[in-house]
């Protein structure tokens, strides 16, 4: 890929803080460190994220929000996903249920 279209760490955050409020530099590198993405590296050892590898942090980090799928899963479906092969839909998630009333007790 150019280096135009490669771009660093910081600017990843940024791109994707209006989606992700809480994204932090530490959470994509973590998520290296899982496999779950594989930035290139510029000669001086700085990541380089492609938009392909943007699109990657994004689905991981919708599917963790929306789904609450854990990083196993996660794997799991980019896997599939790299073999050219559709994860599986996701599951409709259930409404939590309503807390307790508190019981009235006689006086």
């Amino acid at each position: 890929m150019p280096p135009a279209q490669l771009v660093g760490i910081g600017r990843v955050v940024e791109t994707l803080k209006t989606e992700f409020p809480d994204i932090t530099i530490s959470k994509i590198r973590f998520l290296e460190t899982e496999g779950l993405v594989l930035p290139e590296r510029a000669p001086s050892g700085y990541r380089k994220y492609s938009p392909a590898d943007v699109d990657r942090l994004r689905y991981i980090l919708r599917v963790q929000r929306d789904q609450y799928l854990p990083l196993k899963v996660i794997r799991e479906h980019l896997e599939m996903m790299d073999a050219g092969q559709q994860p599986p839909p996701p599951t409709p998630r259930r409404r939590p249920r309503p807390p307790p009333t508190p019981r009235s007790t006689p006086p």
